[in-house]
């Protein structure tokens, strides 16, 4: 069988989203069905400190009305509130929820349980080294949260 250099993009992109769709079949059995793919890049940016519309944009790589329309749709489904600064009163600080924290932590141990499948069906040494390979091709940090911003830009 012939390997053709466009499957790999094509295969890492379906691993992605295979884990992802699984997450979120999970989530929703588990009490969360209105999150959706882009909301866990959003939560992670918004963090446990809370963060401001325009921050939440640059670090997602979109503009600010658009990182404001997903905060409308997350806040509306319970996931963020919005907080008056403390410290300036004319900007809004955007925080998680409870309900927030709650889905981030879920999909944490959901990813766990899915790596752990993984692992059963290919084995625990091929899919770490497959991890290791992954990290020696990749940059460093994988906590790069400016995919929105990017596929938007293609």
């Amino acid at each position: 069988m012939s390997t053709y250099g466009f499957e790999l993009p094509l295969r890492l992109l379906l691993a992605f989203r295979t884990l992802i769709d699984e997450l979120h079949v999970e989530l929703a059995r588990q009490g969360h069905p209105d999150i959706r793919p882009m909301h866990g890049f959003v939560m992670q940016a918004i963090g446990s400190g809370g963060t401001t519309a325009v921050e939440l944009g640059r670090t997602l790589g979109v503009s600010k009305q658009a990182a404001g329309k997903t905060i409308d749709t997350l806040e509306r489904v319970g996931y963020v509130e919005r907080t008056s600064d403390p410290h300036d009163s004319r900007r809004k600080i955007v925080r998680l929820t409870p309900y927030g924290m709650d889905a981030l932590n879920r999909s944490a141990r959901i990813f766990d349980e899915l790596r752990a499948r993984w692992a059963g069906e290919l084995g625990e040494d091929r899919l770490s080294a497959l991890e290791s390979d992954l990290r020696r091709m990749t940059p460093g940090n994988p906590w790069r949260l400016d995919t929105p911003g990017w596929f938007g830009n293609l």
